[in-house]
């Protein structure tokens, strides 16, 4: 397989890299001063791409490839594929689901303590020695908390299970009601968060998800209600977002991903009410490296022509 073209669209994970250039002729698009031009030379070359939730397979590059067989991406989200180009070409593509699960539901929890708990705002009491001054104020209790989940899917209901060590009450809406009694189901995103103290934004990315989370989702929140997304920016309307946490219409929000990467909104940025991350939630040693070794075996078993491990097409 070294003679099999495989291109990076961007950069990702060092260890992926260096198991692609172990396996297969490897192509850095972002390396190239002029990425039009490089995907011109190579065209002919490149049976595989290999993208994540930044840069993946829009139409445009999916046309500028006659050769592409398969597009594996270093993520479990596909809104930066172009799938029905895809299905038309017949080319394969792949993520990796399952293997995150874990790291992001652990995330997930983290933000919404982060964020009633007000860990951020604590460390800098403590750091900048406000705390000889006089104690930090109270914060909010996350046990016992009434939650709230767009998306029971596996994050989804990684999160659930997560929060029911805490004693919480779970609800959820999702494209469809699943079989458990344990948790209560909304058949809309509004009734859900009228209901919930906590929201929790899981659910896939799709032209129908797209700002699920309107000014209506947040209104209904309320002003003690938290927002906690680890889904994708877009599910968000994120200027009712920050227009509500200014206004006080939303009590706070713990935001691991934004709609434009990597620009946060400015006025998040002076807010006290936010705890912001830069899109961390399947950041770990452990599960970075187990991603890059499922994108490396789909690309593996596609070449040998045995069946994909984790096949979206």
């Amino acid at each position: 397989m070294e003679n099999v073209g495989v291109m990076m669209t961007t950069p990702m994970s060092a260890y992926l890299e260096q198991q692609l250039q172990q396996r297969f002729t490897l192509f850095k698009l972002w390396e190239s001063p002029s990425p039009t031009q490089s995907l011109t030379r190579r065209a002919d070359l490149v049976k595989a791409v290999v993208g994540d939730t930044k840069i993946g397979a829009d139409s445009e590059l999916i046309d500028s490839l006659p050769r592409l067989e398969i597009v594996s991406t270093y993520s479990v989200g596909l809104d930066k594929i172009d799938l029905e180009k895809c299905r038309e070409r017949g080319i394969r593509v792949t993520n990796t689901p399952d293997v995150l699960t874990e790291d992001v539901s652990d995330l997930a929890i983290g933000l919404a303590l982060a964020s009633l708990r007000k860990i951020c705002a604590c460390h800098a009491f403590a750091t900048t020695g406000s705390w000889k001054n006089g104690d930090f104020q109270l914060a909010t209790k996350f046990s016992g908390k009434s939650i709230g989940i767009l998306g029971l899917g596996r994050i989804g209901s990684a999160i659930a299970k997560r929060a029911e060590a805490f004693g919480c009450n779970i609800s959820y809406h999702s494209r469809t009601k699943r079989q458990t009694k344990n948790y209560r189901y909304y058949s809309n995103a509004v009734d859900l968060a009228a209901n919930c103290q906590i929201l929790f934004v899981a659910c896939s990315l799709t032209n129908e998800t797209r700002h699920i989370v309107n000014r209506e989702v947040i209104d209904a929140l309320g002003p003690r209600g938290v927002l906690v997304n680890i889904g994708r920016g877009a599910l968000v309307d994120e200027h009712e977002l920050v227009s509500a946490l200014c206004e006080g219409r939303l009590g706070s929000a713990g935001l691991d991903v934004f709609e434009n990467e990597p620009h946060v909104p400015e006025p998040l940025l002076e807010l006290e009410n936010v705890v912001l991350l830069p899109h961390v939630g399947t950041d770990t040693v452990e599960t970075s490296m187990t991603m890059a070794d499922l994108v490396v075996a789909n690309l593996e078993c596609h070449f040998l022509k045995k069946r994909l491990l984790t096949p979206v097409i």
